[in-house]
């Protein structure tokens, strides 16, 4: 299959991404932000306004190269995907929480995320430059993202038994439409992608793992439960790659591979870094929870 061929497919691939988020949802996820009035604030504070500046201070910390740069940023302003409420599961977040989370932040995005990525484009590849999501290629990021959403809830609501035994399945596609666009990207760039990949590496794992510890510890200085900050470190730590992927590579959007790397980087390092962080936060709750244990022992004594 030629790339140009694969470079077509990659809406139909994220749209696929999409029916399965879709799947997830239903109309009470929507409603259910205000049973977490406290954890909904921080997370989309920190996934819309904290998370782009510290993306942006780590683009000029490595001086980046203008394409590289907006790849970062484009990968920033991306909301978070369906791998966090797969990670909050593993790892004991509070899932509700984060089915919650993705669904505000998948439709936020569509309005911060066009912004965010033109505005990076005029500061660090130029205002004339034709490179941007213009009106037109917003309305399309539109279709690719609420169209097959609300698809993936039409299903839910009205056939939800075959909707559970679509979703475990999509799930599996989606790991698999990921690993297909990350390895076509990397095809695409031929051996260029090592001299790119020892350009970002350092700052796509040190995104990574600020944005996961933002997404934990900030909540839990605002004395949001541990579960929850667990769900937020995974909802703000995990971005949606395949979407942000798309956006760079497709002909019809920023039609850029350089731009797309920090995304395919990205989804290919959160796998490991989000299973370490995983481990490392479990062992922090289960050690607290011992403590807890023995001063209450302690103070029965």
């Amino acid at each position: 299959m030629s790339n140009d061929t694969v470079l077509i497919l990659f809406p139909i691939a994220v749209g696929i991404v999409m029916l399965g988020l879709g799947l997830t949802l239903t109309l009470d996820d929507f409603r259910r932000v205000v049973r977490y009035p406290k954890a909904m604030v921080v997370c989309l504070v920190s996934q819309m306004l904290i998370l782009p500046a510290i993306c942006l201070g780590l683009v000029v910390a490595f001086d980046l190269r203008p394409e590289l740069a907006v790849g970062m940023m484009l990968l920033a302003a991306s909301p978070g995907g369906s791998t966090a409420s797969l990670y909050s599961h593993l790892f004991k977040g509070d899932l509700a929480l984060n089915i919650s989370l993705t669904a505000v932040n998948s439709v936020l995005a569509l309005f911060t995320l066009p912004v965010i990525v033109n505005l990076s484009v005029a500061g660090f590849v130029g205002s004339d430059s034709s490179i941007g999501l213009q009106f037109d290629k917003v309305i399309q990021v539109f279709a690719l993202v609420l169209i097959p959403i609300a698809i993936g809830m039409t299903i839910r609501a009205r056939f939800t038994d075959a909707a559970l035994r679509l979703e475990r399945a999509v799930k599996v596609l989606s790991v698999v439409v990921l690993i297909l666009m990350i390895s076509s990207v990397i095809a695409g760039l031929g051996a260029e992608v090592f001299d790119i990949l020892g350009e970002i590496i350092l700052a796509v794992v040190a995104f990574n793992l600020i944005s996961m510890g933002l997404g934990y510890f900030g909540p839990r200085l605002l004395r949001v439960g541990e579960r929850e900050s667990i769900a937020s470190a995974f909802e703000i730590g995990l971005h949606n790659a395949s979407l942000a992927i798309t956006i760079g590579m497709s002909p019809t959007l920023l039609d850029n591979s350089t731009m797309a790397m920090p995304s395919v980087t990205y989804g290919f390092v959160m796998f490991f870094t989000a299973a370490v962080f995983g481990v490392v936060v479990s062992r922090r709750v289960r050690a607290g929870a011992a403590t807890g244990g023995l001063s209450a022992a302690s103070s029965r004594v």
